[in-house]
C-alpha cells in the first residue's frame, strides 16, 4: 500500500510541471531521442535530463541506448494506476450529480 501510494505521488507531481506534461505528449506520440526532446525546450540539456529522471522514476517513460543515443518512450503501466485512482472519485462525482438530478426533478415536480 506504501508503494502503491509513493507510486501515486510520483506520478501526480511528475504530472505538475507542464514540460514534464509536454514531453508525456511528445513521446506518446513515438519514440524520440533525449536530443530531439532537448531540441523543442530552450532549456539546457542538463535541464532535460532532470525532467527524463523525474519521469523515469515515476515509471511514465523508459529510455533505451541505441549506440549514442537514448531512446524515451512512454511507459503507460503508470497512468492505469492513475486513473484507477481518479475513477473512484469519478464514481463519487457522477453518484452526487444523479442525486441533484434527481433532487432537482422532484423540486421542478412539485411547483
Amino acid at each position: 500500500m506504501v508503494e502503491y501510494a509513493m507510486n501515486l505521488d510520483n506520478v501526480f507531481s511528475s504530472l505538475a510541471d507542464p514540460i514534464r506534461r509536454d514531453i508525456l505528449r511528445r513521446v506518446s506520440v513515438g519514440e524520440l531521442t533525449v536530443s530531439q526532446i532537448a531540441s523543442v525546450y530552450d532549456i539546457s540539456l542538463a535541464a532535460i535530463s532532470k525532467h527524463l529522471k523525474v519521469l523515469e522514476k515515476a515509471n511514465l517513460i523508459r529510455k533505451r541506448k541505441e549506440g549514442k543515443q537514448h531512446i524515451v518512450m512512454v511507459a503507460p503501466a503508470a497512468f492505469k494506476d492513475a486513473s484507477e485512482y481518479l475513477k473512484q472519485y469519478e464514481n463519487l462525482w457522477n453518484a452526487r450529480f444523479d442525486a441533484l438530478e434527481k433532487y432537482l426533478e422532484e423540486e421542478d415536480c412539485g411547483r
